[in-house]
């Protein structure tokens, strides 16, 4: 996978949404800014609502859009996080291996998609984030494994701090993805192509992303609308 550091706005082939879901403080946030900006930093909000990243890449010669979704893990925004999952078409399931309750939810995470996401089976990924803290993991590999083999999903463990398999995490999903819309979903242009994704250039939206970074600034974050 290529990153594409340039592109003009109809300068790929598929536009791709991914969601990552989990419980609020499994690391979602710091492992998408991880995949799309290389960094890390221990001063990063909790997610309120839905926020979206962008990343362009190549993959088996195909130019990719990502739209990398990343949801809040309390309860009080969960409906609002089941929204997003009909469009979507890859996503993260995460959980923190040094807490056990994290783990054990991932289960009702995974029930939320085989209700609302566009398939039964929708392309999904296991990962085991924070392994940079194996010294006090509550969660063993093994376990882990277990679970996701029985599930048939594939499991990884990362870690958000230092970089370790975030991107070959999303290679795997991206695998997964890739394979599904090659047998379903035409390239960009074609007129039978869905409106997978908001329009995030929307004006309004704009705004309202400007909003967000000065209340950011001050310790807060407003709610991107659903624009589809």
């Amino acid at each position: 996978m290529n990153e594409t550091r340039r592109s003009t706005a109809g300068d790929y082939d598929y536009l791709i949404k991914l969601l990552v879901l989990g419980d609020s403080g499994v690391g979602k946030t710091s492992f998408l800014v991880r995949f799309v900006d290389d960094q890390f930093s221990n001063r990063y909000l909790s997610t309120v609502g839905i926020d979206f990243k962008e990343k362009r890449v190549t993959k088996n010669r195909k130019k990719l859009r990502l739209q990398l979704w990343d949801t809040a893990g309390q309860e009080r925004f969960r409906s609002l996080a089941t929204a997003f999952f009909r469009n979507a078409m890859g996503f993260v399931v995460m959980f923190d291996v040094t807490n056990e309750q994290s783990f054990l939810n991932t289960r009702s995470w995974l029930q939320q998609l085989r209700t609302h996401a566009y398939t039964e089976d929708p392309v999904t990924i296991l990962v085991g984030n924070k392994t940079d803290l194996d010294h006090i993991r509550k969660v063993q590999k093994s376990d882990a494994e277990r679970f996701a083999d029985k599930l048939g999903l594939k499991y990884m463990e990362t870690s958000a701090q230092s970089g370790a398999n975030v991107r070959e995490a999303f290679e795997i999903l991206l695998d997964g993805v890739l394979e599904r819309m090659q047998r379903n979903v035409p390239a960009v242009g074609d007129p039978r192509v869905p409106d997978l994704v908001p329009d995030i250039e929307r004006e309004d939206v704009r705004e309202l992303k400007a909003e967000n970074e000065a209340e950011e600034k001050r310790g807060l974050k407003r709610i991107l609308p659903c624009c589809n």
